[in-house]
């Protein structure tokens, strides 16, 4: 324990000099079971966003949420994070903070989620945000593939990305037959490169909850899909 209270004031330390998600993202990467055990058994952790700064608290869910979503955050050029680092620590905190809720979580507890990726490896980080707050994945490599277990499964919610090779419009494609070949109305998020407002209006007018680059947008939609049942 006494290692890992000195690994926290270390990170802490780091939070003026470097960008808070960078931290998150180092801390994972070398120090990442030891950090997920410090998850697993933490109550509440309250934390400044800076000298001065106001108290938050975040529960074991939020924490653990909060640290995957900063690292994801970090590795995804879509995201659109700006101010300094500890305007940043305290947007990634405000996000989960204010998506879940108690209430949330109860809805969120094993709720499955069909993800459809080529290289599902891009969305590590943003799985495990979700999962700590109890939402399951089940991933899918190919729109054939997702077809399938979308015959032989149930799912809450859909994500796909847009392109996988030969198809540069997967996710429309996907989409299309969900909607018109199988006939369900899963909810369903584009989670591409891009963060136009065009294409997340395109994305609607074709069926879809959205789209999005941006994983904060993404675990925002996510939880708000799941947290009101549908």
């Amino acid at each position: 324990m006494d290692a890992t209270v000195e690994l926290l004031k270390g990170w802490a330390s780091l939070i003026g000099a470097i960008s808070w998600p960078l931290v998150i993202v180092f801390t994972l990467l070398y120090f990442g079971r030891p950090l997920r055990a410090f998850l697993q058994n933490l109550g509440e952790l309250k934390f400044k966003a800076g000298p001065g700064g106001v108290e938050a608290s975040l529960t074991k869910q939020q924490a653990a949420a909060a640290a995957y979503l900063g690292a994801a955050a970090a590795q995804r050029s879509g995201d659109d994070a700006t101010g300094s680092p500890a305007e940043q620590a305290q947007g990634i905190a405000n996000v989960v903070t204010e998506a879940v809720g108690p209430s949330t979580l109860r809805q969120l507890t094993d709720a499955t989620v069909l993800w459809v990726d080529d290289r599902p490896n891009n969305n590590i980080y943003e799985r495990m945000a979700l999962e700590a707050l109890g939402i399951r994945f089940v991933l899918s490599t190919s729109t054939d593939d997702a077809i399938e277990r979308l015959h032989i499964g149930r799912y809450d919610l859909i994500i796909s990305d847009m392109g996988r090779p030969p198809d540069s419009q997967a996710g429309y494609t996907l989409l299309a037959r969900v909607r018109d070949e199988l006939k369900l109305k899963t909810p369903y998020v584009i989670y591409a490169s891009s963060n136009a407002p065009e294409h997340d209006a395109e994305a609607r007018r074709r069926g879809a909850s959205g789209s999005t680059g941006n994983p904060r947008d993404l675990f925002q939609r996510v939880v708000a899909i799941l947290g009101r049942g549908s």
